[in-house]
């Protein structure tokens, strides 16, 4: 099963994400991570992230770029997170596909997909500010936006979170947990 979970910044998709991982219940679990640590913050961010993730029985691989070359095989469940970073990875770091980065992100889509149980995919909503980028920026929202389409066909569910609460614009809303925010006492 492949799962698309996109929303804005602070939505509360990450947490929607790992709670389906969780429902869907297939392991052992794999936490593909694209950010990529720039400063002394992201790398605390991930420390504190890895082990908050830990707890709940994932393993991490960080994969910045080059996702075709990731190997999933023996895992139920993996959860890449999130699409945004990685598509700014390959458009922008040095090593990235640069104007191939759609093509080289779908490949590697397809073989994860291929080799684990369930996909789940955490993307973001950055195409609603209603704001003017330059060029450069409209490019790599251009790219996302052409990934996102091609996932949202490939999904068997895609799910929007908007503060919290998950909108399922596709399939089966029996994926669909609850969030229960840490402030409700869960």
């Amino acid at each position: 099963m492949l799962v698309l979970i996109t929303g804005g910044s602070g939505s509360g998709k990450s947490e929607y994400a790992e709670q389906t991982v969780l429902q869907l219940g297939a392991t052992p679990r794999l936490y593909i991570a694209t950010m990529y640590p720039f400063d002394g913050e992201c790398h605390l961010r991930i420390f504190r992230h890895r082990k908050m993730r830990a707890q709940k029985g994932f393993e991490t691989l960080e994969c910045y770029t080059g996702l075709k070359h990731a190997d999933v095989t023996g895992y139920g469940t993996v959860l890449l997170e999130c699409m945004s970073n990685l598509t700014a990875n390959e458009l922008y770091q040095e090593g990235g596909a640069k104007k191939q980065c759609v093509e080289e992100i779908l490949e590697g889509i397809y073989k994860i997909k291929n080799q684990c149980e369930h996909l789940v995919i955490v993307t973001n909503e950055i195409f609603s500010d209603g704001m003017e980028y330059d060029r450069e920026t409209r490019q790599y929202q251009r790219y996302l936006a052409m990934i996102n389409q091609k996932l949202a066909s490939m999904a068997d569910a895609v799910v929007e979170v908007v503060y919290s609460v998950p909108l399922v614009h596709k399939g089966e809303t029996d994926i669909s947990p609850v969030i229960k925010r840490e402030s409700e006492g869960v």
